[in-house]
């Protein structure tokens, strides 16, 4: 059984840097047990802020420093004065989003070199960014010490995958400038809600006078506790709400044809996240033909709904919305034109329908199949 995540943040995510300067102060320095992660200063993305994030949270560079730059030679030029102190981005322990090179051997994860490809695999075929990178090497360790197991428990696995589908791939991909759907259409309207418009939007303002290294890097730390604190979410969120559904579905989905002989009938006996699980075990069992409606009572009301399947998790339209005549009729016109008593409402657009009984929702499911 899954272990329920109860614990606080690893770390407090609004104290990522120390009250000493962003670079890594000289006291410092020579102690080789502060590990120092480097990544790019300048205007920053969602992803070097929650890759330095991320690999805050490994057993390797827990609570590392931070060191941000562009300079592959020299470092703190105007911070130190001793040519001996000086850094190069060679002598960090771990560099992202910066330095053109990938090798996780050497802790360096970049993305912008010519010829790089890597992708998360597992079926995911977009172009990693340094977020993705951190996430495909540390992921599954983070994941487990969410989760408070160890590395090869089953559920991490599915957590590891879950994750990046619903979280992490579109970071990758809106850093790589990859368009979300193959089209030369101008989109119907502007998103500027998503993470990654909101991690940009930290950026100093180009009207503040202010344009100090000190005031970036607290955009900068700010950044990082935002993405951070968002992931973390998906982590927990997954674990608690996500995983557990799951096996309902599994059980729900099995039974299908004790409700209805057709199979495109699915009930839960337990209302819970269910889309993504269907989909996914659809087509891991090759499931003919698919599962047009789904059954379940809503809580509140102790009515019961009748779904229409979408025809893919990100999508609106229907497999077989419901029935166009009973659309946007409520209670007794809506009994009236189905035949069937104890009609609650139709959605306008059929995706959603409900009756005040279990037995009056199956038979607008059914109905609803022959129309």
């Amino acid at each position: 059984m899954l272990k329920v995540f109860t614990r606080t943040l690893l770390f407090n995510p609004h104290r990522l840097f120390s009250s000493t300067p962003f670079l890594t102060p000289l006291s410092l320095m020579s102690t080789a047990a502060v590990k120092r992660v480097g990544t790019h200063n300048g205007s920053f993305h969602c992803d070097e802020a929650l890759g330095c994030f991320m690999i805050r949270l490994t057993n390797k560079f827990s609570d590392a420093h931070i060191v941000r730059t562009r300079d592959p030679k020299i470092l703190g030029k105007v911070f130190v004065k001793k040519p001996e102190l000086l850094q190069v981005l060679d002598t960090l322990d771990a560099v992202l989003d910066v330095g053109g090179v990938y090798d996780p051997v050497k802790d360096r994860y970049d993305h912008h070199q010519k010829g790089f490809d890597e992708v998360f695999g597992h079926g995911f075929n977009t172009k990693l960014s340094s977020a993705g990178l951190i996430y495909k090497h540390f992921g599954r360790e983070i994941i487990a010490k969410e989760l408070q197991v160890d590395k090869d428990h089953p559920d991490v696995q599915r957590l590891f995958l879950a994750v990046y589908k619903s979280f992490m791939e579109a970071i990758d991909a809106i850093d790589n400038g990859i368009n979300q759907y193959d089209t030369d259409q101008t989109p119907r309207y502007v998103n500027s809600t998503h993470l990654s418009s909101r991690v940009g939007k930290l950026n100093l303002d180009w009207i503040d006078p202010d344009q100090s290294a000190e005031k970036e890097n607290a955009a900068f730390d700010r950044a990082m506790a935002l993405a951070g604190t968002e992931f973390l979410d998906s982590i927990r969120s997954h674990a608690r709400s996500w995983l557990p559904a799951r096996s309902i579905v599994i059980e729900c989905l099995a039974a299908r044809h004790d409700i209805d002989p057709s199979g495109e009938i699915m009930v839960l006996n337990r209302f819970c996240p269910w889309k993504l699980h269907l989909f996914e075990l659809e087509e891991e069992e090759k499931i003919e033909p698919s599962v047009k409606y789904v059954l379940y009572q809503d809580d509140r009301s102790k009515h019961w709904r009748v779904q229409a399947v979408a025809i893919a998790p990100d999508r609106f339209e229907s497999r077989k919305a419901l029935p166009v005549p009973w659309r946007g009729l409520r209670d007794d016109e809506l009994s009236k034109e189905s035949g069937i008593p104890g009609g609650v409402f139709v959605h306008m657009s059929g995706f959603i329908g409900g009756n005040q009984t279990y037995e009056g929702a199956l038979d607008m499911a059914r109905s609803a199949l022959k129309l």
